[in-house]
């Protein structure tokens, strides 16, 4: 078996010798064919089933057919993103003083499933507001249990699969995770279960529990040797201590306003679904248009955004923020207006996979943004203080569902359109920080 590990390891890298490594510990080289599968298994499990219980479509398309009022699905992506983000900047320096960090992740991946089948038993037996503050807690807990496993899953990496192999590792991945979701987008599409809907949403969040516990098992079978303790600084430390960059710093000022005006484009996903789900009679086929969209964009608009924010990243996020609004008013007027041909669930998938798309621009750009304005002496503080600053707001902007719950998802979309436009508006007085050939 271990010869066949090897030669897969070999085929799939290129190497010769599956023991040749280059920045990992000597002591590793030889077990590296089998901690990048275990690796690669483990990443990919997780990445399915987070997709199949996604915050962004699976949770609000559940919401809807629970009658849990819109003001919980306002703070679905925002307690998702700043539950994950926060705990990293807390206990980055923590795990750092552990010499063996592999069973960190599955402390994590452990806790994610006991979330996710505490929301499969609500989505069974409760309804309305005690199904939304269940989940409401569960997806904290669950975001929590995300951010343990991302603090420590750079480390592991780092200490067992080689520099030049972690890119390959990483596009094997992402690829194959997303053939699976496409087959789940796919297989939801192609058949409409009425009122069991449901029964498959718990299924669907026991089917993610079920592969969480399974990555844990495979993630607590990678080789890890003992890693240095020292050197482990606490970023939430650090963003406390350079606040003052806020002040002092007037650029960075001005792209942490910016960063929080396009949350808009970050908190808009759930209201997209709220409006399909209510103009649509398509029931599971609709959210499986929408998951198939959603694949789609992902893979098509990483890499035109890439090339794109080579030239200038601050034209990448202006382009992308300015589509997003442009979208949700077209959206909004469609709803209102009644035009058909927009409100078919073909219609909806497409209006999502061009979201999925701008969405996709505002973040690269942003990352680009941020690491072409730092230099090698405060680029740590500006990420801590803008990660930090961000995961409050992330968390303050999940209010927008009252307007949801008052006005409706269709308003919503149109508020969040117009705080698109304006971000997009402010992003053209920043200063342009590429240095393109």
């Amino acid at each position: 078996m271990k010869f066949n590990t090897e030669e897969l390891y070999n085929r799939i890298t290129g190497d010769e010798d599956a023991r040749v490594c280059k920045d990992i510990p000597e002591a590793a080289c030889n077990d590296q064919p089998h901690n990048f599968f275990a690796y690669l298994w483990s990443n990919l499990l997780g990445k399915i089933a987070d997709e199949i219980t996604s915050a962004k479509l699976v949770i609000p398309w559940l919401f809807g057919l629970l009658g849990v009022p819109a003001t919980f699905t306002g703070f679905i992506v925002p307690i998702r993103e700043a539950g994950v983000l926060l705990p990293q900047l807390a206990v980055a320096a923590a795990v750092r003083n552990l010499k063996i960090r592999k069973y960190v992740w599955v402390l994590g991946a452990v806790l994610s499933a006991l979330s996710l089948l505490g929301m499969a038993w609500a989505a069974a037996t409760l309804e309305g507001k005690n199904a939304g503050w269940t989940f409401i807690l569960m997806l904290v807990i669950f975001s929590l249990s995300r951010g343990i496993c991302s603090v420590s899953a750079k480390d592991v990496l780092g200490k067992t699969v080689s520099k030049s192999r972690r890119g390959v590792l990483m596009g094997w991945s992402a690829s194959l995770s997303g053939i699976a979701i496409l087959i789940v987008g796919i297989w939801m599409s192609s058949f409409d279960l009425g009122d069991s809907s449901v029964q498959v949403f718990s299924g669907l969040l026991i089917a993610g529990a079920v592969l969480w516990i399974v990555a844990a098992l495979i993630f607590s079978r990678i080789d890890e040797q003992p890693g240095a303790t020292e050197g482990g600084g606490n970023a939430l430390q650090v963003a406390i201590q350079q606040l003052r960059l806020i002040v002092d710093d007037a650029e960075f000022r001005r792209y942490v306003l910016v960063r929080t005006l396009l949350l808009s484009v970050a908190l808009a996903p759930p209201f997209y679904v709220l409006v399909a789900q209510g103009n649509t009679d398509s029931g599971l086929m609709g959210l499986g248009a929408l998951i198939i969209a959603n694949g789609i964009a992902s893979s098509i608009s990483a890499p035109i955004w890439g090339y794109m924010s080579d030239t200038s990243s601050k034209r990448v996020m202006a382009i992308a923020a300015i589509g997003a609004g442009i979208l949700a008013i077209f959206t909004c007027s469609a709803i209102w207006l009644e035009w058909d041909l927009v409100t078919h669930e073909i219609g909806f998938a497409i209006i999502f996979l061009l979201l999925n798309v701008m969405h996709g621009g505002v973040r690269l750009g942003r990352k680009v943004y941020l690491m072409d304005m730092a230099t090698g002496e405060n680029r740590a503080a500006y990420v801590a203080v803008s990660n930090t600053i961000i995961g409050v707001m992330m968390l303050a902007g999940g209010l927008i569902g009252l307007v949801g719950d008052k006005f409706g998802a269709a308003s919503t979309l149109l508020i969040l359109g117009l705080l698109s436009l304006l971000a997009a508006f402010y992003i053209l007085t920043l200063k342009d920080v590429s240095d393109p050939e």
